[in-house]
């Protein structure tokens, strides 16, 4: 009785997809590596005084910037986060933005 002639499927695993042709169609996109600003141009001391430099890596709500959306290598991100929170202690920087 299990058996169906005609119809729907039986199961969900036997429905037709088209996935085969949406992967030819679909175009590719190449994605560059992100590279660490700071090995880059060797940077070894992150100051907490250069406020238009950490400015760069905190959002407009004021928000520090993940390692996977800056680029920035884990030891320098840790250095980072460190002067940001340095600088938002001393007043450099807000805590968060004007709303």
């Amino acid at each position: 009785m299990a058996e169906q002639r005609g119809g729907r499927p039986i199961s969900g695993s036997m429905r037709p997809t088209g996935g085969d042709k949406a992967l030819a169609t679909k175009k590719q996109y190449f994605r560059r590596k992100k590279v660490c600003r700071f090995c880059v141009e060797r940077i070894d001391d992150i100051n907490y005084k250069d406020v238009r430099m950490l400015s760069s890596f905190i959002s407009e709500r004021g928000k520090i910037v993940p390692r996977r959306i800056s680029g920035v290598c884990t030891p320098h991100q840790k250095r980072l986060a460190e002067a940001i929170k340095q600088a938002r202690n001393i007043a450099l920087i807000p805590f968060a933005s004007a709303i």
